[in-house]
């Protein structure tokens, strides 16, 4: 059996209404292909049928599937698709030639995107500030259908990361990081297992994993903030010396210490996000454990071939 040449990576949590499609429609695409590939799925702890499909699927393809409820070695080129369904599988053949074109990186940006007008806005909001924070580019942050060649996804490998965003840490590893525009598709099944807090929370771990601007940024205004109540003092303190004491100025230093503590608030919970990124580090903790991994042949097909 020769190695694959592509590997498609699918994260599967609670997911039993779509995969019968996904698997349908994904395995017809790379079979078209013609060259030798394996399709990864990884079952984040699903509760519904999801891993009973995926068993059977593991069954009939032995040859081509790899089941993981929750590593293993990779193609030339690595593929991410989502399992929903929203990325088109008719889109992988653009991203192995992209790949095979000399690209280290492939990122996808989506074609007519097929979602409400706030996620829409709020994308574009969040890609312009993690644009401008990180400097990493990349059109649309949330297109997971992407493809990364072997040099690439062995470096990402090394890092010891537990927090990260793969899609970024690429990027700042590519050597010929490249993108190319995609269909997209409404949801064929289910619902979005991400919440407005999920999303918040991704980004925010995008912000701090890959920049030390919002520190910055607090040093900054920091300092703004120090000139001017030394100004201020020295305002107060002549206008006590012109026009004597004034009672108001008492709740004018008032407001202007909440203020000040405010901000010092911010920033020790800011800072605390980066200290508590430095302890994740430190402990190492598995972020997993692997309760089975179905690959090779099924005892089905090894009966067979005897």
């Amino acid at each position: 059996m020769k190695p694959p040449q592509i590997s498609i990576i699918i994260p599967v949590y609670n997911e039993e209404a779509v995969l019968p499609a996904l698997i349908d429609r994904l395995y017809r695409v790379l079979d078209a292909m013609a060259e030798p590939y394996e399709i990864i799925f990884v079952n984040d702890g699903s509760v519904d049928r999801s891993t009973q499909l995926l068993t059977e699927q593991f069954h009939r393809r032995p040859d081509a599937t790899r089941v993981v409820l929750f590593n293993g070695n990779f193609g030339q080129i690595a593929i991410t698709l989502d399992a929903d369904l929203q990325n088109p599988p008719e889109e992988i053949p653009r991203l192995v030639a992209a790949v095979r074109a000399g690209h280290d990186y492939v990122g996808t940006y989506r074609r007519d995107r097929q979602d409400t007008f706030f996620r829409r806005y709020a994308s574009r909001v969040i890609n312009a500030l993690r644009e401008r924070t990180t400097h990493i580019r990349m059109t649309d942050q949330g297109c997971m259908l992407r493809a990364y060649d072997r040099s690439l996804v062995d470096t990402i490998n090394a890092c010891r990361e537990v927090n990260t965003f793969i899609p970024a840490l690429a990027y700042t590893f590519a050597a010929t990081p490249t993108e190319i525009e995609v269909a997209h598709e409404s949801r064929h099944a289910g619902e979005s297992k991400y919440s407005l807090y999920g999303l918040i929370r991704l980004n925010f771990d995008l912000v701090t994993g890959f920049s030390i601007v919002p520190l910055q940024w607090f040093s900054l205004i920091g300092t703004v903030l120090s000139l001017a109540s030394g100004a201020l003092f020295v305002l107060l303190a002549v206008r006590r010396f012109v026009l004597g004491a004034e009672v108001e100025g008492v709740f004018t230093l008032f407001a202007l210490q909440f203020f000040l503590t405010g901000i010092m608030l911010f920033g020790i919970g800011l800072m605390g996000e980066y200290v508590g990124r430095i302890q994740q580090e430190v402990r190492q903790r598995p972020r997993y454990r692997i309760s089975a991994v179905l690959e090779g042949r099924s005892p089905a097909a090894t009966r067979s071939a005897a």
